[in-house]
């Protein structure tokens, strides 16, 4: 049993987090900002520009002398990058022929020329290699540290659809100082889905986001439940702390919300999946009745400190939104 499931990381470049393609140095036939698009790419055979084939993904022009093509992208959330993706779907004859992946942490810093001052400052995450086309090349890395920018180096030219930084969030510097309730529970502060009992429709991840869910797909929803038992996702706090209120938010969930629910919750700071899984945890929220469509609010809690919560639902159904308000003056993770 892995700790870090792909499927249960975060794509902390991804634009529905904030990301941003801050330059590149080309970007011909396809615009650079489709590389960190949230939706997955797509084909389309009839489609073509001024320039030639519509390609969902970045792609440069062919390249007639020595050198590489490159794109700087400003991570939406701040983290350790577990596994990169470098998505060529869909590009057959145009792909490049090999690329590498730099990294660097440089909180706040949106200048380019403050990014490129220094190469030494950046780290390589992925060594130069070959890849291949119309494929989900896939990186697992050995890292422990964060970063808040990365370059795609590609060799010499071509396109890729998607690139993929999956990762665990680390929090804000300065975020989690005790004095200030904050929502614990958001990827945006640190925080993870890090386990739970069925994925099928989407990640529990989807319900950390912020704002409201824009449907029933920004959300998380299991498959239904034909035999006995409940589903439930454990979610990794930002920081270890205390948890004063909750929120747990059913919207557009209508025919498929979960009957009834309950919250849990345990101190295991570096606990494994394996660990979690066995271990007594502590009753937050009693089991509770639950409203289709609704946001459910749940204050006065007072508990903790926590450095995990179980969300359990009974039987199975979708969830739009998890908050877990409370104070914290310990990361899970200190930035470098």
């Amino acid at each position: 049993m892995t700790d870090h499931p792909t499927d249960l990381l975060v794509d902390l470049a991804s634009d529905r987090h904030g990301g941003k393609v801050l330059a590149a140095n080309d970007e011909f036939f396809a615009p650079k900002e489709n590389l960190i698009a949230d939706a997955d790419p797509i084909w389309n055979p009839a489609k073509f520009t001024a320039r030639g084939k519509w390609m969902d993904g970045w792609e440069t022009r062919r390249r007639r002398e020595p050198g590489h093509d490159w794109a700087i992208i400003r991570l939406g959330i701040p983290g350790i990058v577990r596994t990169v993706l470098i998505d060529t779907a869909h590009f057959t004859g145009n792909f490049p022929e090999s690329a590498s992946v730099e990294g660097i942490y440089l909180p706040g810093v949106t200048d380019m020329v403050e990014l490129v001052r220094d190469p030494s400052r950046w780290t390589v995450l992925v060594p130069r290699r070959a890849l291949r086309g119309d494929l989900r090349n896939e990186i697992d890395l050995d890292r422990t540290t964060p970063v808040t920018h990365t370059r795609l180096v590609i060799h010499p030219d071509g396109g890729v659809a998607r690139l993929r930084l999956l990762g665990d969030p680390v929090p804000p510097d300065g975020l989690l100082d005790g004095t200030v309730d904050v929502d614990l529970a958001a990827i945006h502060n640190g925080a993870r889905a890090i386990d739970c009992s069925d994925r099928h429709y989407s990640s529990p991840n989807r319900m950390l986001v912020p704002g409201r869910a824009e449907g029933m797909w920004d959300g998380w929803e299991t498959k239904r439940r034909r035999g006995p038992g409940n589903d439930w996702a454990v979610i990794r706090l930002a920081g270890r702390g205390t948890v004063d209120r909750i929120e747990l938010d059913t919207a557009h969930f209508k025919g498929n919300a979960p009957g009834s629910w309950d919250v849990e919750g345990i101190d295991a700071p570096g606990a494994t999946i394996g660990n979690l899984r066995l271990a007594k945890w502590r009753a937050l929220l009693e089991n509770i009745p639950v409203t289709p469509d609704h946001r459910h609010r749940y204050e006065g809690l007072a508990g903790g400190p926590f450095t995990h919560l179980r969300l359990n639902i009974h039987p199975d159904g979708g969830v739009a939104r998890f908050r877990a308000w409370g104070r914290s003056s310990e990361p899970w993770i200190s930035p470098a």
